[in-house]
């Protein structure tokens, strides 16, 4: 069984479905992991369309959804479509989301751990929960089937009880879980940018023992580059952007708008490419 370890290839996988994210995120993902791992390496992406994909990327079909996704709740719960059969792909795989920036080595996702352990990040909005965070896990294709038929006999009661779909992972996942070492994962708005108000005077640095840095929330790897909190902002000067905090030409709380201030980024576009 094919697990990434000893010489075998070494599988990831992402999913694509809508308008979202373009095919560039998909490339640039398979640039990032082409430069950061031991090969043979394989990204599979499912996604229900494959246009413009780089030729080295294998393209799968979504899996079959047979259930109707929430619409009540944020969590990404057509992740949930990877839990079950995957097709030709079997064996122990790597998630990753589309929007990550890797910043190391990836070969120790696939060392860590015994092959039959699902492995999460841990959240750190929720320290004392312990709740796992699904940008980047790892898994034995089939292993989290059962959760599928959890979610199946009420989608909208599983995501009104666990809210986001890292969270029913976390408690409900055959033989529990297990997260990555501390460190291995960044949260990009809390870990990598300076807090306020250095935010203002500093940029964005990628913490010592980072391998892959997440952007969960409204700060995607476009933003971290241009400089902005929003994907419809500008960039504008620290100067500025006090100015709209004393007139009200804010989107959110006074509190807020001052935090929500990051410089451009020179790291993530120097990283984030094909």
């Amino acid at each position: 069984m094919n697990d990434g370890r000893n010489g075998s290839v070494k599988q990831f996988i992402c999913i694509k479905w809508g308008e979202k994210f373009g095919p560039d995120y998909v490339n640039r993902l398979h640039g990032m992991i082409s430069r950061n791992v031991t090969p043979p390496f394989r990204l599979y992406c499912f996604t229900d369309d494959g246009t413009g994909l780089n030729p080295d990327i294998a393209v799968r079909p979504l899996p079959d959804f047979e259930y109707r996704t929430p619409q009540r709740t944020r969590g990404k719960w057509p992740k949930s479509r990877l839990w079950g059969d995957l097709g030709d792909v079997t064996g122990v795989v790597l998630f990753l989301d589309l929007d990550v920036v890797i910043t190391g080595d990836l070969d120790g996702f696939f060392e860590y751990g015994d092959p039959d352990d699902t492995i999460l990040g841990l959240n750190p909005n929720t320290p004392l929960e312990k709740m796992g965070q699904t940008s980047v896990y790892r898994m034995r294709v089939g292993k989290l089937a059962p959760l599928q038929d959890i979610f199946r006999a009420d989608p909208q009661a599983a995501a009104d009880k666990y809210k986001y779909e890292q969270r029913f992972v976390t408690r409900n996942a055959p033989g529990g879980v297990k997260f990555w070492p501390r460190g291995w994962l960044a949260h990009f708005r809390m870990h990598c940018i300076p807090n306020f108000p250095l935010n203002y005077f500093r940029d964005a640095k990628i913490p010592p023992r980072a391998r892959i840095v997440i952007f969960p929330g409204l700060v995607n790897p476009p933003d971290a580059i241009a400089g902005r909190w929003y994907e419809d902002g500008d960039h504008v000067s620290p100067r500025e952007h006090l100015r709209r905090a004393f007139n009200g030409q804010r989107r959110e709380s006074f509190v807020k708008h001052m935090r929500h201030y990051v410089r451009p980024t020179p790291w993530v576009e120097r990283l984030w490419r094909e």
